[in-house]
């Protein structure tokens, strides 16, 4: 009886809000892998490329990288299961890109293995009772995001094509098919759940996309287009338009992914640049050490080809060089009496010869409506290894002439970030993000990762009162039949 009672409750609990999901991040190469700056360099700014494709119409692709030290390259990828059976699939997460594909059984020139330890997955839509192929008079086919990248078959099938500024690209059609995930409703509570969304089936991969060394079975976007799946799940109700990101800054790498609002008191917010398909925000000014750097705010000002992008998925930062050289400028003077500047592989960079936060200054990047992001020393240095008994460490953010100031994971590390698309609008504060979080009950909806989903008392107290009274009516006079049987 005690048995049936608490399922009952907890089957009260499950319709009483919407769930949280977890879904494992985990980090792609091995920490023993050196990289050195030259190539991470490289690899963003082919990731760069394709970005700024999206000024002009195209699509976007960032796969989300995390790692304290830069020279430890991590992709962070997820499990996330399709298709009925459900199969299981490895997928990058992307903050810079709209839908989700995995790739097709039919996939010519894709990769056949991984240097990344998993064994690729191949999705089969005749193999899953639940698969249904979109048709060009489907809504979904004719999103306005999508619209450049959409085409129609000679059998009336809705397919896309991505071509990105690096060369690489991806094409296949358009499936509906169930996801699944565990529902989490505290500490232990847990139910399974699932819901019909529209993602891609990859049936031909060129350039990047091809190496073995990173692949993976697919790409989970984040992006802000109507074919993401928060923007699909959100619109018919079942998740909030909001999600969030908390990336360990130790050598482990991992950390938390959640489909709805990590809550944390000390979050500031700043809004999104309306009208854009990136993440943008208004940085305003810089200051080192509280003094404001001599920057023209215009070389923030947003447009085609300027502005301040936050990316996850860019391993370093990337500064507009009216920004960058007064910037380094006031570094240099702040240290140069207690460490030795030098020059590495053409990056300015410092003999230290005691730990960094004794000698460096603070950093504040400072937004629209009074929003701060302090940066500590090794948010915005890099370890370059040891020289002379003294350690060097070089100036981590990179000059560009673009006009686009990126705000890639050597900021972002070590920070919850909200991304509020209901509000339109990031918040951000420091945190250690091999802790628990708390999400708000109202957001929930929460794909997280290694972290723990903390929910109160008074949230639990909270559930009862959304059921209908109704269904509570019911269910009491089913613990009444129940407790007779058994007297």
């Amino acid at each position: 009886m005690r048995a049936l009672s608490l399922l009952i409750l907890g089957f009260l609990a499950v319709l009483s809000v919407v769930c949280s999901a977890i879904i494992p991040l985990e980090r792609a190469f091995p920490l023993n892998k050196r990289v050195e700056l030259s190539q991470l360099v490289a690899r963003d700014q082919l990731r760069h490329s394709r970005m700024l494709q999206g000024f002009v119409g195209g699509v976007v692709d960032f796969s989300v990288q995390g790692s304290s030290d830069p020279y430890l390259v991590g992709l962070y990828f997820t499990k996330v299961k399709l298709g009925s059976p459900p199969r299981e699939f490895n997928v990058q997460i992307d903050t810079g890109s709209d839908i989700l594909w995995v790739t097709c059984t039919s996939c010519t020139d894709c990769p056949q293995s991984s240097g990344l330890g998993i064994q690729l997955s191949l999705f089969d839509t005749a193999s899953s009772s639940s698969a249904r192929l979109v048709s060009c008079s489907d809504p979904m086919c004719s999103s306005e995001f999508q619209s450049t990248a959409t085409q129609c078959s000679q059998s009336n099938q809705c397919s896309y094509t991505f071509q990105y500024g690096d060369g690489s690209g991806t094409s296949g059609y358009y499936v509906s098919d169930m996801l699944y995930f565990d529902a989490v409703l505290g500490q232990s509570w847990i139910a399974n759940s699932s819901a019909l969304i529209v993602f891609g089936c990859s049936t031909y991969q060129s350039g990047d996309l091809t190496k073995t060394d990173k692949a993976v079975d697919g790409i989970f976007g984040f992006g802000r287009g109507d074919l993401s799946v928060i923007s699909q799940l959100s619109s018919r109700g079942i998740t909030p338009r909001v999600f969030s990101h908390c990336l360990k800054g130790d050598g482990n790498g991992g950390g938390i992914m959640v489909l709805g609002e990590i809550l944390e008191p000390n979050i500031v917010y700043s809004p999104l640049v309306t009208s854009q398909p990136h993440y943008n925000l208004i940085l305003q000014s810089i200051a080192v050490n509280g003094q404001l750097l001599p920057i023209d705010p215009a070389v923030f000002t947003t447009s085609s080809n300027r502005g301040t992008i936050v990316d996850s998925g860019t391993t370093l930062a990337y500064l507009v060089q009216e920004a960058y050289d007064p910037f380094v400028s006031a570094i240099t003077a702040a240290v140069s009496p207690s460490v030795t500047p030098t020059i590495s592989k053409g990056n300015p960079c410092y003999l230290v010869p005691t730990s960094v936060n004794e000698i460096f200054p603070l950093v504040s990047l400072n937004f629209a409506a009074g929003a701060s992001m302090m940066l500590k020393p090794e948010e915005y240095l890099i370890r370059s290894g040891f020289y002379n008994g003294a350690t060097m460490w070089c100036i981590g953010f990179q000059k560009v002439q673009t006009g686009i100031t990126i705000l890639g994971d050597l900021v972002l590390k070590d920070k919850i970030f909200v991304y509020d698309l209901a509000r339109q609008r990031i918040g951000w504060a420091n945190y250690d993000c091999s802790l628990s979080v708390n999400v708000s009950i109202t957001s929930s909806k929460d794909f997280i990762n290694e972290g723990q989903v903390s929910v109160s008392n008074s949230t639990r107290e909270m559930l009862l009162k959304l059921i209908p009274l109704s269904f509570i009516t019911l269910l009491i006079q089913l613990l009444e039949f129940v407790e007779f049987q058994f007297l």
